[in-house]
């Protein structure tokens, strides 16, 4: 049904960002009591084969809802209602900032894509403590992600993320350090050695010394050569980081249907393939190291290769974007299928296994 009615959604506008401030209405809405019952019915996934327990946090299923999609935690009723088994919210940085000028983001639909050039627009990290204080009975694990803002140099870039990190430290389950979008200029700049090892040994300190130890994750780029993937891994390993999130968006515009000539990230099917070797090649370099995979993830057939290339969990957004609300029930019940049918007695079982 949704797909029948995709076209009258993306007809709205122009602006796919005026019907994804829709969508978000609509989930605020779902999170008013007894909605949220109602639509978990039509929803609701719970099989044993897909709970898994991962850096430390018990997950109900592996399919995730990937950061930039929420922002002030309204509508996480809403999409814990739809059956994600986690959400990341964010990114946040310190300091408030609008993002870049509308228009921002594009579809791609010959591509199933899209070109984002968000800026990570949010009311920074206090206000974003203050609307998280008051999020309540969530069920479903929650992670923030982190970046940098826009107007701090990279010089001082430590302590915008330690202040982003203390500030949110209780609100969040875990929490991703961001230095891979392409959006905020300079910000993969941070992916090196030198930036990157400050940023984690400030904010994998500052946790240590907290009553409750959270995983802290890297979400990286996809446009990586093997070599610089290396160093990245010599950076988890030395600071003991739970995992990471794989991957961020592309600036490579190469075998791309639709004419386009508009910066940002590219996200959905045409970066699948890339986001699937570079999980591949992080779980057979570091197996120990857990993976969020995402990048392209439609179908359960997307997601089951992911995790049979190595990621534990999944994440979408595009996917969301093109298949619509219940698409989480689908690759769910997909996964479910597919596990006993390959004789998996639970989803870790099947991780790496391609």
């Amino acid at each position: 049904m949704y797909k029948l009615i995709r076209p009258l959604l993306f007809g709205i506008s122009k602006d796919p960002e005026t019907v994804h401030n829709l969508a978000l209405s609509f989930l605020r809405l779902g999170g008013v009591f007894p909605i949220p019952s109602a639509i978990k019915f039509f929803t609701k996934v719970d099989d044993e084969i897909l709970k898994q327990k991962v850096f430390g946090l018990e997950f109900k299923n592996p399919v995730g809802l990937a950061a930039g999609f929420e922002k002030d935690g309204k509508g996480l009723p809403g999409l814990e209602a739809l059956g994600f088994g986690f959400v990341e919210l964010g990114g946040y940085t310190k300091l408030p900032q609008p993002g870049n000028p509308r228009q921002r983001i594009f579809r791609l639909a010959k591509d199933f894509g899209l070109i984002n050039r968000m800026g990570f627009p949010n009311f920074g990290a206090d206000e974003a403590a203050k609307n998280l204080s008051k999020v309540k009975n969530l069920s479903m694990p929650l992670g923030i992600n982190l970046a940098k803002s826009k107007i701090t140099p990279n010089e001082h870039a430590v302590e915008d993320y330690l202040y982003s990190f203390s500030k949110l430290y209780d609100y969040a389950d875990y929490f991703v350090i961001n230095v891979s979008s392409p959006n905020t200029p300079g910000l993969r700049k941070l992916q090196s050695k030198e930036f990157l090892t400050g940023i984690i040994s400030a904010v994998v300190g500052y946790r240590d010394r907290q009553t409750v130890k959270k995983p802290i994750l890297i979400k990286t780029v996809i446009d990586f050569s093997f070599a610089e993937v290396d160093e990245l891994l010599g950076v988890c390993e030395n600071y003991n980081i739970a995992g990471i999130v794989c991957t961020n968006t592309s600036t490579s515009r190469e075998g791309l249907k639709t004419q386009i000539n508009e910066m940002g990230g590219l996200s959905g099917m045409p970066v699948k393939q890339k986001a699937t070797e570079l999980i591949r090649y992080i779980h057979k370099a570091n197996p120990k190291l857990v993976i969020i995979g995402l990048g392209g993830i439609f179908t359960v057939e997307d997601a089951y290769e992911k995790i049979k290339a190595g990621a534990s969990l999944v994440q979408i957004f595009t996917g969301f974007i093109y298949e619509g609300p219940f698409v989480v029930k689908k690759i769910n019940q997909g996964l479910a299928r597919l596990l006993k049918r390959d004789g998996f007695k639970n989803i870790s079982e099947a991780v790496g296994k391609e």
